[in-house]
């Protein structure tokens, strides 16, 4: 018995250290991955006629014509919850802090936050099903045979996409939510536009607003960048692209969670 339990956790450590290899080299070609598409972000040669053109069609596909969807679901949500937000505030005495609650938990955190959910929903499972296709299909190689970079045709512009996307939506989402904001605080506190106003500037600081750039390209880099990531991982056959899918969206949503927590601790310093 003392045999087949050694031999058991021996097994058991083993499969660890096996999966624990496998998580470090996913995560070392990651970033391998992204070093070399900020390589490519960098240089100027990147950006022929060909990929700006590439460029433009992904920004109209992600940033345009999500914009009515876009705004309705702001609209819902900038309704609902800052509703709920500034009733607490209320209620908890706070009224003093409303400013700094506004820029620092809406715009700073929420805004982002739900921003990038809604696109790596959308773009994120859009681009790792494309990239798996196109792999399963042979595209990516037949792009090869005509001298194509398969970097700045396909994958910059959309990881370019991704980060102006995010940002520009970001913006949108802020600018809904605190006009939403602008009604219940003259609903519940009986405040003017003016010194609502006066408040959020007041409260805005640049390094916030710096932060608050920083994190949504950042965003917006690894929700494309890892969909084209995982999506390359396909094999020749159809039923590796769900599986291609499923892996890069999980990394997606890690990556998320990831980046804000990096996100919060910087703040906080």
């Amino acid at each position: 018995m003392a045999p087949l339990t050694r031999r058991s956790m021996v097994t058991f450590i083993e499969g660890i250290g096996a999966r624990t290899l496998i998580i470090v080299r996913s995560v070392l070609n990651t970033f391998f991955f992204a070093g070399m598409a900020i390589v490519h972000l960098a240089d100027r040669k990147t950006y022929n006629n060909a990929t700006k053109m590439v460029i433009i069609t992904q920004l109209y596909f992600t940033a345009v014509q999500i914009l009515p969807l876009f705004i309705s679901i702001s609209v819902i949500l900038g309704l609902f919850l800052m509703g709920i937000v500034l009733e607490s505030i209320k209620e908890l005495g706070m009224t003093g802090s409303l400013g700094n609650i506004l820029m620092g938990f809406i715009v700073r955190e929420l805004c982002p936050f739900m921003t990038v959910l809604m696109l790596a929903l959308r773009s994120g499972a859009a681009i790792n099903t494309e990239i798996a296709v196109m792999k399963v299909n042979k595209e990516l190689d037949a792009l090869n045979v005509f001298n194509i970079d398969v970097f700045d045709y396909i994958y910059i512009p959309r990881i370019l996409n991704g980060v102006v996307s995010v940002v520009l939506l970001d913006g949108v989402f802020s600018l809904v939510l605190l006009a939403s904001g602008a009604l219940f605080s003259r609903m519940i506190f009986g405040m003017g536009m003016d010194a609502y106003i006066s408040i959020l500037i007041t409260s805005a600081e640049f390094s916030d607003l710096v932060i608050l750039v920083l994190k949504c390209a950042t965003f917006g880099f690894f929700i494309t960048l890892l969909p084209i990531r995982y999506g390359l991982t396909a094999s020749n056959e159809l039923t590796s692209i769900p599986i291609a899918v499923l892996n890069g969206m999980i990394n997606v949503f890690i990556a998320i969670v990831i980046i804000e927590v990096i996100s919060l601790i910087l703040s906080s310093i």
